[in-house]
């Protein structure tokens, strides 16, 4: 089974899809969202990603009135989930320009409110974030759109990735296995999983979302058959923001979808045979021919 999302289609055999998660990573500028579109687009990725939340709604209670430092001063937790939102008019820029750069876009929504939002400037498909997993209102709410939706599993017992399954349905579902550690340590990546989802949920793409330093995992998870690459990317690791230690700079995000082509490349397709480039060496090594 695939899933199309854009002009993509999305499953086994086929190249992996790359998303570049943006996330909160644009830290409120729309100017820096446009730079790490081009990241993407320059990288070859497929898609960037981002978050949208309705912060009255999606921030925790506990957490509102938490003080926060940041670039702008020390304000509430709250405030500064306003501040690092964009507006309609900012996310028609952005999307246009990823648009313009031959990208799919779409984002998390937080919120059934955020889904409208996206929804009226009609993304090709919604993301579940990991932390969204067990918010059945929001899944019924993107299950009701009918654009594909691709749900990350991280912090999520298969019991709570079930119930969420059962919401969404499988017929345009794409699942990402995850682990919501940032940074990852690689004993807690527990790839093997990729494979143990797509039997538990059979046709249903699976693929990976990482948040490891560096790229050997997010490039094994491709050996072991993930059908789409989501990481998170920045400018520089050293930003301010709490996803950036996380993320990949751009020569390491270019790198990545370089090596993905690669391994696809070299997979193959199981079947033994001689090939063309062995022939020379066959002649001039082998000494007994049967």
């Amino acid at each position: 089974m695939s899933v199309t999302i854009g002009s993509h289609e999305i499953g086994h055999g086929l190249p992996a899809y790359v998303i570049a998660e943006i996330g909160l990573n644009h830290n409120g500028s729309v100017e820096l969202a446009k730079q790490l579109i081009d990241v993407a687009a320059d990288a070859g990725a497929q898609a960037v990603k981002f978050q949208k939340r309705t912060p009255e709604i999606s921030t925790p209670e506990h957490m509102k009135s938490m003080p926060r430092e940041t670039p702008w001063g020390e304000m509430s937790y709250l405030e500064y989930r306003y501040r690092v939102e964009f507006d309609r008019e900012q996310y028609i820029e952005i999307g246009d320009h990823a648009t313009m750069r031959g990208l799919d876009w779409f984002a998390s929504p937080w919120d059934v409110p955020a889904v409208e939002f996206l929804e009226d400037l009609n993304v090709v498909a919604h993301k579940v974030a990991s932390a969204s997993v067990t918010d059945l209102e929001l899944l019924r709410a993107l299950a009701e759109t009918g654009k594909p939706v691709i749900l990350s599993t991280g912090m999520s017992t298969l019991e709570q990735i079930d119930a969420a399954v059962e919401t969404l349905g499988t017929d345009r579902l794409v699942m990402l296995h995850a682990t919501s550690t940032y940074p990852l340590p690689p004993g807690e990546a527990n790839i093997r999983m990729i494979g143990a989802l797509g039997s538990r949920y059979p046709g249903v793409p699976v693929g990976y979302s990482g948040h490891e330093r560096g790229l050997q995992i997010s490039l094994a998870a491709v050996a072991l058959g993930a059908v789409a690459v989501e990481r998170h990317i920045t400018l520089d690791r050293a930003m301010w923001g709490s996803d950036h230690a996380a993320s990949l700079e751009p020569t390491g995000f270019e790198h990545l979808v370089r090596d993905i082509r690669i391994i696809e490349q070299a997979m193959g397709d199981g079947v033994k045979r001689v090939f063309p480039g062995e022939l020379a060496p066959q002649a001039k090594l082998r000494r007994i021919t049967v």
